[in-house]
């Protein structure tokens, strides 16, 4: 069996980066992994601080979103490595997500994003499903 998560209502909601479980990175504590992960595309200190305070993950992705600000040149070969570091710090902070993510054995976890084909599995499952493949990976690690 595939587990699928995506919005805050469903089950599994804890794998979101949306999920409400703040993470400690680069001495600052950010609200939520959402947070962390915007703020970093940018070079920029006020605006990621900006990102960093933001109250909903929702608004910390809008921020993230704008192209009025350069991307850091090296987003592309660096994203993935860094969504990692935060999925890791997140699991392994909290028991809860630590605990279902850990009962979910060797079944595959599927970000059900529809829009997005690179982090999720989009609309027809096509997609590369970068973060599910991120938090196999840290499940095993955490059994290590």
């Amino acid at each position: 069996m595939t587990i699928y998560f995506y919005a805050q209502t469903d089950p599994y909601a804890e794998f979101s980066n949306f999920a409400p479980y703040g993470v400690e990175m680069q001495g600052q504590w950010w609200r939520t992994v959402e947070h962390y992960f915007q703020a970093q595309k940018f070079h920029d200190a006020d605006y990621r601080e900006k990102i960093r305070k933001a109250n909903r993950p929702k608004d910390a992705k809008a921020l993230g979103m704008t192209r009025k600000l350069p991307l850091r040149t090296d987003w592309e070969e660096v994203k993935d490595t860094l969504m990692l570091e935060a999925v890791r710090v997140k699991f392994r902070t909290h028991e809860a997500p630590r605990a279902l993510l850990l009962s979910t054995g060797a079944q595959e976890i599927v970000e059900n994003a529809p829009m997005d084909y690179y982090w999720g599995g989009g609309q027809d499952g096509t997609g590369l499903n970068r973060l599910g493949q991120i938090l196999m990976q840290v499940r095993d690690e955490l059994r290590g």
